[in-house]
């Protein structure tokens, strides 16, 4: 599966992510606050295998979903 299919099912369960287009910041939107950025952490840690430094906790990195999709290539390479 591909990063974003991924990423597009874990934020499917908290939004109907149709209702957004990639480059939306979802935080300015509603669709999701703080603690919903910490269970993305979370989850972005636990399924791509990597740590989150906090220098890296900039929602920039976590504001839409081409943003979440950047961060996470940056990691992998």
């Amino acid at each position: 599966m591909n990063n974003e299919k991924i990423i597009m099912g874990f934020l499917e369960k908290y939004f109907d992510v149709s209702k957004v287009n990639k480059d939306d910041n979802i935080f300015e939107l509603g669709f999701v606050n703080s603690l919903f950025a910490m269970q993305m952490v979370s989850f972005i840690e636990n399924e791509f295998d990597f740590e989150i430094s906090n220098d890296e906790l900039n929602l920039d990195n976590f504001k839409s979903i081409n943003s979440i999709l950047a961060f996470i290539n940056s990691k992998s390479e």
